[in-house]
Formats: structure tokens, sequence, C-alpha cells
């Protein structure tokens, strides 16, 4: 497993398992494809069916699987996702965790708006523990 330190800065605020995941994967994909983006999108693929993004790290999720619909679709070529919201999980789920987050006005968004805020407020937050 690399250095703490070599590991992107929301896995290092990330539990021990969700390092090894990445990390175990990386290098699987280095040794596959060489270094560079696709073996970074491989080990972070791998580490989204197991956690979720929640603020400036990732927490596990509940149920196993694809976060979203582009993390589902398999084959060449670079599907959008969800930047690690779990977008296939319950209403519920989404709202706590934009509860945790802090999200105004999460009360009156649907699912769809709720992933999207949530992406909004992992972003801000990465943004804000780098300049810590």
């Amino acid at each position: 497993m690399p250095a703490k330190k070599d590991l992107p800065s929301t896995l290092q605020r990330s539990d021990e398992h969700a390092q090894s995941i990445y990390s175990e994967t990386l290098a699987s994909a280095e040794d596959e494809y060489g270094n560079g983006q696709r073996a970074q999108r491989t080990a972070y693929a791998a580490l989204k069916h197991s956690y979720e993004k929640v603020g400036d790290h990732w927490e596990a999720k509940e149920e196993r699987g694809p976060s979203d619909d582009g993390a589902a679709q398999s084959g060449p070529g670079r599907h959008p996702t969800e930047g690690g919201v779990d977008a296939n999980a319950s209403k519920q789920h989404l709202m706590e965790v934009a509860r945790k987050l802090d999200v105004h006005g999460r009360s009156t968004m649907d699912k769809d708006e709720l992933v999207d805020a949530i992406r909004k407020a992992n972003d801000r937050a990465t943004r804000e523990a780098r300049q810590r």
C-alpha cells in the first residue's frame, strides 16, 4: 500500500479499509493499464461500490453496489458519475447526508436535486480541507 501521503486527500481523511480498496485496486489497474487516469478511475470505481463521499472524506455505504448510472456501466469510454455521491441510495438516506453537510433547502428538494447539492457540498468541503 502506498504511503498515506501519496493517497488523494479525501482518502487520507478516510478509514483504512477505504484506503486499502483504493490502493490495492490502483496497483492492479496500473499493472494492467499503466500509470495514469484510467488506473485512477478504476480504483475510484472500486471504492464507490463500498463507499460514498461525504464532505471531505469517504464513508462506508449501507449496501454495496454501483453508486450511480455512470458507475454501473462498463466498457470503454468515460461515463459521467456523481462524484462519489450514492445517487442510487434512498431519498431518506440522501436527506441524512444533506443534513450532515448542512445543505440549505434540502427539505424541498427532489432526489436529483439532493444528489447535485450533496456533490457540490462535497466539492466545497474538499476544497476547504485542502486549504487547512
